[in-house]
């Protein structure tokens, strides 16, 4: 993007975004992209991401069960932590199948659209589940995405009755998706297990049947660890 849209979208003026732009363009964070007034991120910014996924407890502790899961049922295996009202997936283990998703690990999605989300959120107070729908801008992302409160509080409660739970097609269509939330040694919900599925293949009853009981079996297994001080 050029300078004015930098300037526009962090909110600052013209000559403080002109200023970090050039200190980062030094650092080797951003380029001018060629023949153009546009300016670019590089590869060197993965590096952050990088030292966070390699410094990760959770995920190199989580990675052989949900290598193993996608390996022994074909399907994507995600860990996916809360941050604020979102999900951030931190890691994602594709199955055998191909399915045109375009989410990777670092993206970001509404919690209490997500099963991964709604997993977490039963385990906290009502406090917390009313924050976090009241934070978040309850616009559907697809045309079956839930938006009332009162619904959305209902199946928070509900997966902290069964421990689990099951969206589809609400954040992307075609998918079906099946969360368990990892605790820690206190408690408290700090990532979830979620296997994701395509509609083409697999129905909410079926995915509740079958594949419901191998992400509370790994989740359970992981918080049983000790991953935290």
């Amino acid at each position: 993007m050029p300078l004015s849209e930098i300037a526009t979208l962090s909110g600052l003026d013209r000559s403080a975004a002109q200023r970090l732009v050039f200190t980062l363009e030094a650092l080797g964070y951003l380029r001018r992209v060629h023949n153009t007034r546009d300016y670019a991120l590089t590869s060197k910014v993965l590096q952050f991401s990088y030292n966070f996924l390699c410094a990760h407890e959770l995920l190199h502790k989580a990675a052989p069960y949900l290598v193993d899961l996608s390996s022994t049922l074909g399907e994507t295996t995600n860990l996916q932590e809360l941050d604020g009202h979102e999900v951030v997936y931190v890691g994602r283990y594709p199955g055998r199948h191909l399915i045109n998703v375009d989410i990777m690990v670092g993206s970001r999605l509404p919690a209490i659209f997500t099963a991964s989300g709604t997993a977490i959120l039963s385990h906290c107070s009502t406090e917390e589940r009313e924050a976090a729908i009241e934070a978040t801008q309850l616009r559907a992302l697809t045309p079956h995405t839930v938006t009332d409160k009162g619904l959305l509080l209902e199946r928070m409660q509900r997966a902290a009755e069964t421990g689990y739970a099951i969206i589809a097609n609400e954040t992307v269509l075609g998918d079906i998706a099946v969360a368990s939330a990892i605790l820690d040694e206190h408690g408290h919900a700090v990532a979830a297990i979620t296997i994701a599925v395509p509609t083409t293949r697999w129905t909410k009853e079926r995915v509740e049947e079958e594949l419901a009981q191998h992400v509370q079996v790994v989740a359970t297994s992981i918080s049983a660890k000790k991953f935290f001080p």
